[in-house]
């Protein structure tokens, strides 16, 4: 039940007359029109900017037409007051029948409750992490990592068809860095002492790899050229890292789909066949690009390149693809990369990135529009920098993991729930303070410590509920405007998980969640001056079977609001 799509729907409905008696043209749309809370909940539980937002075309003041769309409004018996306010708002109130039906609504459905299918099996592939496998990952991969889940789970709670997926950057020089560290691990595992240079990955995490090298290929490697162990190495490398990252995101409960080798797309004709496909489209040429803006390196000089014409498709500059020594650029793998996914008949694409990939952001939707004919929409998310904080320092580095900080690291210390519930507080591009101290600590400041209490206190009234072999009754007992606010923002939870999933923001669930919790502990807070609104009442059944209604619908939507999050509801707090 979504009572805003269903409000709105009778706003329609009455705009439609008016098309009938001429008001407005025939081939009118009503896109732009509204339905939502309004701003103060004292005007009323809903507000629609109708007039607003067709006034011109109906040849009215906003306010006159408000005022004919508000008399025609009261017609509906679910509404009982209209009221224009403003300049032409309309502000609506419910019948309180309404929020009764919300509870029950949210009951009966459940785990369901909220599910929508908005999505319509749309197929969506959503890639993610990413990261170079040299090792663990880390608290800025955790944040993609955290931020992708949650949002493959949001869409797929309103009925999308979702593919999670990671891409493997096996392909590039950083993993010859890598099996050249390991090597260096393994010698040392063999009695040498090594030395490190300023391009290796010294972390201790080689070292379980190194001994598991030694431990498969004895001393066969050591004293030998490159030429004998490098892409023997770097395969053993790649994979041991790999398990690493698997174990990695399964500490945070993340599960993948898709594992896409980069390695894979050469030697193999794929890359080739992404270029000439975008040649078929005239969008493959010989030039020289201008010089760069601002400072010129000393080195550059004006050269003939193979170029993607992208911005035909929107892009700032054309893109080189190749190299002058004829070899491809890191972007022609990746062009070649989202060919595959657009074959493999994805609807829409979604990729997560660091922040520091927001140069790749035009010229990878450039490189999609142009392949797909602009068929496949391809929506880039970036995900800012975590900043982690003990006791008002910054937190140290890890000694295992080398110059930063592990996602092992920080699992360990606050858990995997309490990491996802903050990692999702704030919009992925908007930096994150991240302080060991504030997430633990049990206060309202605390939105995981807020949240899941709400839930542990839901849980306690209905354990005891059960211990008096009650149930919620159809016959809900919401009497006070703290119960009816309650409701309404109960009511709010299948518009809000449509908005967010629309718009590929699960941080509002996060959002919602707190809010939620904010407006459950202030009805049981007044609990403790006004009897009359607690949820049990001793020696009456039937007061108790229709108070618990609402703690029961509000338990069912954070517990659903956390399962999108990836995030376990608590039961009780310790």
């Amino acid at each position: 039940m979504n009572i805003f799509s269903d409000i709105r729907a009778s706003v329609l409905e009455t705009l439609d007359a008016l098309v009938a008696e001429g008001l407005f043209p025939a081939d009118i749309s009503w896109g732009n029109v509204t339905v939502e809370p309004p701003r103060d909940a004292a005007h009323g539980d809903m507000a629609t900017n109708a007039a607003m937002v067709l006034a011109k075309l109906a040849g009215m003041p906003p306010r006159n037409l408000a005022e004919v769309l508000a008399e025609r409004l009261m017609n509906d018996p679910n509404i009982v007051r209209a009221e224009v306010a403003g300049p032409g708002f309309i502000n609506l109130r419910l019948a309180r029948v309404i929020w009764h039906d919300v509870l029950a609504e949210a009951i009966d459905a459940g785990p369901q409750f909220g599910h929508s299918g908005m999505g319509a099996g749309v197929k969506i592939n959503v890639e993610f992490v990413s990261a170079n496998p040299t090792g663990p990952l880390h608290v800025g991969n955790l944040r993609g990592a955290v931020f992708g889940d949650a949002l493959a789970s949001l869409l797929e709670f309103t009925g999308y068809d979702v593919t999670r997926e990671y891409y493997v950057n096996d392909g590039g020089t950083q993993v010859d860095t890598l099996a050249r560290s390991v090597y260096l691990r393994y010698l040392e595992a063999h009695g040498q002492d090594v030395e490190f240079d300023e391009d290796a990955y010294p972390g201790d995490y080689l070292v379980p790899v190194a001994e598991a090298l030694k431990e498969s290929v004895g001393d066969a490697y050591v004293g030998k050229g490159e030429e004998a162990w490098l892409s023997k190495v770097r395969e053993f490398a790649t994979q041991e890292m790999m398990k690493l990252i698997r174990e990695d995101l399964s500490a945070i409960g993340v599960t993948m789909d898709v594992f896409f080798s980069e390695r894979s797309l050469f030697g193999t004709g794929r890359i080739e066949a992404a270029v000439e496909e975008l040649g078929r489209r005239d969008l493959i040429y010989q030039g020289t690009l201008e010089p760069p803006k601002g400072r010129q390196p000393e080195d550059w000089e004006p050269r003939e390149q193979t170029l993607f014409r992208s911005t035909a498709h929107g892009d700032d500059v054309d893109r080189p693809i190749m190299k002058s020594d004829g070899s491809w650029t890191y972007f022609a793998p990746d062009i070649a990369y989202h060919w595959d996914k657009i074959l493999r008949d994805y609807d829409e694409l979604i990729d997560v990135f660091g922040a520091d990939h927001g140069g790749y952001v035009k010229r990878m939707s450039a490189a999609v529009s142009a392949l797909s004919d602009g068929r496949v929409p391809l929506d880039i998310k970036l995900t800012q920098l975590v900043r982690l904080w003990e006791s008002g320092k910054p937190l140290r580095m890890s000694k295992r993991a080398g110059a930063f900080v592990s996602l092992q690291d920080l699992v360990e210390r606050v858990g995997a729930d309490v990491t996802r519930m903050v990692m999702l507080t704030r919009r992925n591009d908007a930096p994150l303070d991240f302080d060991l101290a504030k997430v633990t600590e049990q206060s309202k400041d605390n939105p995981v410590f807020y949240v899941q209490y709400a839930h542990a206190r839901v849980r306690s009234v209905m354990r005891k509920a059960e211990e008096m072999h009650l149930d919620w009754s159809d016959d809900a007992r919401l009497e006070d405007e703290a119960e009816f606010a309650l409701a309404r923002k109960i009511a709010e939870w299948p518009r809000l998980v449509e908005i967010a999933a629309r718009n590929h923001e699960p941080h509002r669930i996060a959002f919602y969640l707190y809010d939620l919790a904010s407006e459950f502990h202030a009805l049981w807070n007044l609990g403790n001056s006004k009897p009359a609104l607690r949820f049990l009442h001793e020696g009456d059944p039937k007061a108790t079977a229709g108070k618990i209604a609402l703690p029961r619908a509000v338990g069912i939507v954070i517990s659903n609001g956390l399962g999108i999050l990836g995030v376990t509801p608590v039961e009780e707090m310790r």
